[in-house]
């Protein structure tokens, strides 16, 4: 009795192995077939993203040329998408779409009460591979100038918690991908010296979509591909709650391909970030901007 013990046991135990390399190696497939389908979805003719750029938030750093005098140190040609105020469900799967189809990656600085608001869209823009940042709470229309520095803090701080609930279920004192980009780009001294402590990157931006402006999805494209094929490169600011922005995007994916642009994706990593100085004789657009716009006239 106690030999047919054993031999059953044996057998259990084999039975045991061969489900356990089945489950990993059934894991294994799912994980490469999750990995493949992009490639196999996307061919040649799309836009594709040339690579992937490690920013160290550690210690602070503010980039971006239309508020700051440095900004990432990007090749001739290399851009940088990024996506402000969302997710919004009327926009977002659109852009969402778009950036699939061509296999583009980007980053969104998410509003934390659309995040708690739409929580599947956050959790879609995380898993198809893109970086989400942060943009506040509510993005006061006084923007954070217009607080006490407490209340700012606050807002931010409410802003991070509510877009890692949205996106990851769970929120800790300090989020996992420390990007942040202010309201209107309206900064302070003060709150950039907190963010600076905290390990907290800023972003600005290198180039404006200036879609806070009512045009056609036409006229946005052209004032787009002109500003860039200007600069040549840089951060490109759009919106993904503006319904021109979805309309346009395939369109804009497909001129960047056209006019042999590269898409650089940003993720929070360690190591020393490079950077790129503004050119001689640069001052901040993002300040005069601020003084000729009237409070609450439309958001940047």
């Amino acid at each position: 009795m106690g030999a047919k013990f054993d031999e059953i046991a044996k057998r259990l135990d084999r039975l045991e192995m061969n489900f356990n390399k089945m489950r990993f190696l059934g894991g294994f497939l799912a994980i490469f077939s999750a990995l493949g389908s992009p490639a196999r979805a996307c061919g040649p003719e799309a836009l594709g993203t040339s690579r992937t750029l490690a920013v160290n938030p550690v210690g602070g750093i503010e980039v971006g040329l239309k508020t700051y005098p440095q900004t990432l140190a990007l090749s001739d040609h290399e851009v940088v998408l990024t996506f402000d105020d969302g997710p919004w469900p009327g926009t977002t799967p659109k852009i969402l779409d778009a950036l699939k189809a061509e296999c583009v990656l980007a980053t969104f600085f998410t509003i934390g009460r659309n995040a708690s608001a739409h929580p599947a869209l956050m959790r879609r823009e995380l898993n198809e591979g893109h970086t989400l940042g942060h943009h506040s709470m509510t993005h006061p229309g006084v923007t954070l100038r217009g607080l006490s520095l407490a209340a700012a803090q606050a807002e931010v701080n409410r802003g991070i918690a509510a877009d890692e609930m949205a996106a990851y279920g769970a929120s800790g004192p300090e989020p996992r991908v420390a990007f942040f980009r202010y309201p209107g780009f309206a900064d302070t001294p003060a709150m950039n010296d907190w963010l600076k402590v905290r390990g907290i990157a800023v972003f600005g931006t290198d180039i404006w979509a200036s879609d806070w402006n009512a045009m056609s999805p036409q006229a946005e494209l052209d004032l787009v591909m002109g500003r860039l094929n200007h600069e040549k490169r840089g951060v490109i600011l759009f919106h993904d709650t503006k319904a021109q922005t979805a309309a346009m995007m395939p369109a804009f994916l497909q001129a960047l391909k056209a006019g042999g642009y590269r898409i650089v994706h940003i993720v929070a990593g360690g190591g020393e970030t490079k950077l790129r100085s503004a050119p001689e004789g640069w001052s901040s657009e993002t300040e005069r901007t601020l003084r000729n716009l009237k409070t609450g006239a439309g958001q940047m």
